[in-house]
């Protein structure tokens, strides 16, 4: 066999347990179509939202029926969740709960198609998945609504991965003493505290300089993103370990599903979008 024949050695995981260098292509990707979408025209972030939105919804509501045969609502569910990721951006806060408020009606009354075992479970859950995924994602969408919406948004998405990625790396180099070791093992207070150093200086710096508020004001609105987000993640985690999964889907190399990457995104959102209306008012 020649030196061409020999097969490339396999992608290896990292410590963290991920497929590190596609990881990052994915995120790489990811991001630059988000940052994009908002330094072009920055109404086409609500698009991407709405598509995340949309998969990480299907994702969340195939898992929960492969793994514990609930059936959410499908349908009710993601025209319901579209309807509060595009009405908030005319409506804003009123869209979203009007269009929430209907979805569960609808909900309510799609199960009735199969019968009386079980309805309280589905519906549950189809109320659930309609709150976790499009009601918490309406909120990142209705970040972009003032003129200076593209770095509202981008704050948000900045504190979120400077929270991630201190995490990981510190949780990985420096991670021994558990932080919920049944909820998510390889979560450690090494991990945390990386996440908000990073979050913090991400808090900072970015409202500084993109948003032109106090270095103060950064500080808060990064600390309250880490916690946001790793309460986010252990969320998710929670809900994998109920279901036996390890991840809810496979559309993202080295990431799992779409729903793998929102988990810390979409509690923060609220956060993010009361907290920057609170302390620089648009």
């Amino acid at each position: 066999m020649s030196a061409d024949d020999v097969p490339d050695p396999p992608s290896r995981p990292s410590r963290a347990g991920r497929d590190l260098r596609a990881a990052i292509g994915v995120g790489v990707v990811l991001g630059a179509a988000v940052i994009l979408s908002l330094l072009m025209v920055r109404f086409v972030f609500i698009g991407i939202a709405a598509a995340a939105a949309l998969v990480s919804t299907i994702e969340l509501a195939h898992a929960v029926r492969r793994a514990a045969g609930i059936r959410v609502s499908l349908a009710p569910v993601l025209i319901g969740g579209q309807a509060m990721m595009w009405l908030s951006w005319p409506f804003g806060l009123r869209g979203i709960l009007i269009s929430f408020a209907i979805t569960v009606l609808g909900c309510l009354v799609w199960r009735f198609r199969n019968g009386i075992e079980g309805y309280v479970r589905d519906v549950t859950a189809s109320v659930f998945t309609v709150a976790y995924v499009p009601l918490f994602t309406a909120f990142a969408a209705m970040l972009v609504r003032p003129e200076d919406g593209a770095f509202r948004v981008l704050v948000f998405l900045i504190c979120v991965v400077a929270s991630d990625t201190g995490g990981y790396a510190s949780g990985v180099l420096f991670g021994k003493h558990p932080m919920a070791p049944v909820i998510s093992p390889k979560k450690s207070w090494e991990g945390f505290a990386g996440s908000m150093i990073g979050g913090v200086l991400a808090g900072v710096l970015s409202v500084w300089l993109l948003l032109d508020g106090q270095w103060w004001m950064g500080a808060l609105v990064g600390a309250a993103l880490v916690c946001s987000a790793t309460i986010g993640d252990l969320m998710e985690s929670v809900i994998k370990r109920d279901l036996g999964i390890k991840d809810m889907g496979n559309l993202l190399p080295g990431h799992g599903g779409l729903m793998d990457r929102m988990d810390s995104l979409l509690p923060s959102a609220p956060l993010a979008w009361m907290m920057l209306f609170w302390l620089i008012p648009g």
